[in-house]
This record gives C-alpha cells, structure tokens and sequence, in this order.
C-alpha cells in the first residue's frame, strides 16, 4: 500500500492508511528502557533509500545507448522530467527513507532525554543527532535550491522535524533553506562530540567520529566555509599515511575479478567506507543495462581519459562490457534480503557507500584551493593519483602547476584545480550518483540528446534541478516545487 502520510513517529511507520490518533504503542520497538535499546533503534536512523538511481541519470554521465532496459526511475530523470514511481529507487521513495530515519532519530532522542539517567544515553544521543542532521541535509540538498547565502534566507527548505509524531495527518511548512542549514549545523555540532565509536559492533554501519566529520565536512563544502572543511577533514583522515585508507584500485583492486570486486566495494571492512547504509534497490541490477547510461562516449569521456597524470585510470582495467555499449565498474552488488526467516525469496537491496575517505580527501583539497594553499591541494591530489593510476610513477605521474595549466589553460591555478579536482571525481563515483551533488553545487549544465536527435538542456539554474515534493507531503501542507 502507498504510503499516506510524510512526517512519522516510528511506531507509526506501519500504520500509513490509518485515520486516527494513536492509541497505543504499535510495536516493541516503541518500548525502549535500555541504553542498548535505543542502539539497536538507531541501527533505522540511516536512509535506507537509494538516491544512485536518479541522481546519476540526472547527470551528464548518462547517454541514449539506443537499446537496453527501460525503467522509469532511469528514464523519466534522463528527461529531466518528475519521477512518475514511488517505489524504491524513485525520489518520492528516497524522501520517505529519510523521514522515516529522522523518525527512528527522533524516537531515540526522545527516549535519551526522559531516561533516569542521561548520561547513560550520552552515545546514543550523540548519533542520532547527526543521523537526523544527515537526513535532513540529504533532503534540503535534494528537494531545495543549492545552498547560497545571498537567497537562503528565502529559499523554501523542507520541513525539519526535531520530535515524534503523535498523529497520522499533520500539517507542515518549509521554513527556508537557511533555518534547515541552522537546525543541521546545530544538531551536528551537538551531536558529533558524544559519539564513542566503542558502542558500535560494526562501525561502518554507523556515525562513528569518522564518519561524522566526514559528514561535518561535506556540509560545510556545501556551505563554503572552507576553514571548517579543512579542521573536519583533518578529523576524519589520519595524520599521515592517508592513501592507505584510498581504495586500492591500482594494486589490490586491478587483479580482482569483477565477482571479487562487487563483494569488497562496499564491504563494511573496506577502509574507505566510513559510512554504508542498506538500500531496497534495483540500481545493482540495473545501472550497466539500462538504456539510458554509460555508454561509448560517455566510457571514453570519464573512463578512459586521465586528466593532468599522463597515466591511466586503475578502474580501466576493471571495466567490464555486457552486451552492447553496457559499461559497468564492478561496485554496486545486489542481494536478497528473505522475506522471513524461512522464506526462498527476498527483496532486492544494495549497500550504499554514503560517506568515503575520498570524499573527504577531495573536499579538503577543494577546500584548500580557495584558501589559496595549493600546494596542500596538488599535494592530496598527487595522493589520490598514486592510489589510481597504473604504474605509478611520481616522476613522471606527479600533478604539477605547469601540467594543471597546459591541461585547463584556464589562466588560473585556482580554476584549472577546481576542474581537476572535479574531473577526478567524475571518475571515482561514476555510476554512483555522486556526480548529481558537484552539478549542483557549480551549476554544471547538463545536455543530453537521444539517437533520434531529440536534445534535452538542463541549464544551471533549471528549475527541473530540483525534485518534485511528493504529492503526499504536498497534501500536508508542503508547498510544491515550481518545475
């Protein structure tokens, strides 16, 4: 059954059709007394919605292939037109996963501010803080214009919700793009100093320190306080021998068979992941048949052009081709998940890599090009490269100032790193839907044109840039986005 309402506490989840005030706690789940409890509960303050689909076929990584599988959560943001689904994969579904995280988050806080002790839930508090902060800048990076602080004070946000539900039907307003940013930054740096990563069995499924300042980091890019991104960064990598915690595309990745690749991406003890989150997803089946995709031109364009290095990407050599014109990077796995315990079927899921050291590594190279130190961003860069590039070689490899500027020929050093910077990314999220945040961020213009001719432009401040507020959420009062 479609999903009525948007905003729910979590005893809530399971009641969308009903027309009534609760009368009583649906579930255990909503019975938490225990420190341990409440852990378990935010186990469900993750997103456990997918944003890969949609947001890299909104992106300039895709092309008419002309053939493959056609599937709405692909074609409709090839388009750029709204997301006519509502099941997983769409953005109707990504909005309900993250509300119905803040929902787990909100529970658990409510539970850590009544218990007898406090202090005993210190920890607990402390993630599901940031897992709401998280959520909530998921939601306002998608469903709100691109933060900017000349007009975020007018800019509708998305509704922030700091406490449970009592009611199935409420109303909701907005607010502005600023208050979100406010209310995120506030829970975020609330939250991230009680986070004790001894709580955690396996942290990658969490906010660990890690994770939380790699989130911190990302936020503050977004935000263009660049001092901030830097201290974050610096949190979230290790002091020295970072790029033992890069993937090891160029060493151990390269004699991988894809099987083998697909299970150690998104492994939970793969160093890079700092933050992975399970999704019900078709993107794992998908995102090399899909008809819209990576095709020739656009393999030649990301994959097989090495921008400033004069070497060869790694993940090359691990590109693999199913029928014609599919490319595929072996990174998103799917798996069943059983419907029961001694069921033979199941739903199809993925992991999704939410936070990486990369990233982190990126932003704070980004971060210091507008701090104008250079040569601490070359330098993160010349680190990254040595991680990807086969046959390695510094001498000849190394991103210097002369091969930034006879590459870009921008006439400026900040400019030609700032492309560099996103040229490398391009390329180690491809496939991934990462690539969706830089187009928002620089307002990159997307052109896509199909083998019949038809070419499609999505301009930098392209309304369509936006997704479409869920009809259930419009219901409730939240006001739609212009398209």
């Amino acid at each position: 059954m479609r999903q009525n309402i948007i905003l729910l506490s979590f005893g809530l989840l399971g009641l969308a059709a009903c027309k009534k005030y609760l009368g009583k706690a649906p579930d255990s789940r909503a019975s938490l007394n225990t420190p341990e409890q409440v852990s378990q509960l935010l186990g469900t303050a993750y997103p456990q919605g997918s944003y890969m689909a949609f947001c890299e076929s909104m992106s300039d990584n895709m092309e008419d292939k002309g053939i493959g599988t056609i599937w709405n959560d692909n074609l409709d943001p090839f388009f750029f037109q709204t997301v006519r689904d509502d099941q997983q994969d769409s953005p109707e579904n990504y909005w309900n996963a993250c509300y119905t995280a803040i929902a787990s988050a909100n529970l658990a806080l409510q539970t850590c501010a009544n218990a007898a002790d406090t202090a005993d839930y210190s920890a607990q508090k402390g993630e599901a803080l940031v897992a709401r902060a998280y959520a909530h800048f998921m939601l306002v990076t998608f469903f709100s214009k691109v933060y900017d602080a000349s007009t975020a004070a007018t800019d509708p946000g998305i509704p922030y919700q700091t406490t449970p539900e009592t009611t199935v039907f409420n109303t909701y307003d907005r607010k502005t793009v600023q208050y979100v940013y406010d209310m995120i930054e506030k829970d975020l740096l609330q939250g991230l100093p009680l986070i004790k990563d001894a709580n955690y069995t396996v942290p990658h499924y969490h906010f660990t320190k890690a994770a939380a300042n790699a989130f911190a980091a990302r936020f503050y890019l977004f935000k263009k306080d660049y001092a901030k991104v830097i201290t974050y960064a610096n949190n979230a990598l290790p002091a020295t021998n970072f790029t033992d915690y890069l993937r090891p595309w160029n060493t151990v990745y390269r004699v991988l068979t894809y099987k083998e690749l697909w299970a150690r991406y998104e492994r939970a003890s793969e160093n890079a992941n700092l933050l992975l989150a399970e999704s019900g997803s078709l993107w794992g089946r998908y995102y090399y048949s899909t008809r819209y995709g990576m095709g020739a031109h656009i393999k030649n364009e990301v994959v097989n052009v090495t921008p400033v290095t004069g070497g060869q990407w790694a993940c090359y050599y691990q590109l693999y081709t199913l029928g014609d014109q599919n490319y595929m990077i072996p990174k998103i796995n799917e798996y069943f998940v059983s419907l029961s315990v001694n069921a033979s079927i199941g739903d199809p899921y993925v992991m999704c890599p939410l936070l990486t050291t990369e990233e982190v590594l990126f932003n704070r190279a980004e971060a210091n090009v507008y701090l104008n130190n250079t040569a601490a961003a070359i330098s993160d860069l010349n680190g990254y490269a040595s991680t990807r590039i086969i046959d390695y070689d510094p001498s000849a490899n190394a991103i210097t100032q002369a091969k930034l500027s006879s590459y870009y020929g921008t006439g400026s050093l900040q400019s030609d790193l700032i492309n560099c910077i996103l040229d490398f990314k391009r390329t180690e999220y491809v496939q991934e839907g990462m690539r969706w945040l830089d187009i928002l961020r620089y307002h990159i213009p997307v052109t896509h044109t199909t083998t019949d001719g038809q070419t499609m432009t999505l301009s930098g401040d392209d309304l369509r840039r936006v997704f479409a507020i869920p009809e259930a959420a419009v219901a409730a009062g939240v006001t739609q986005n212009p398209r």
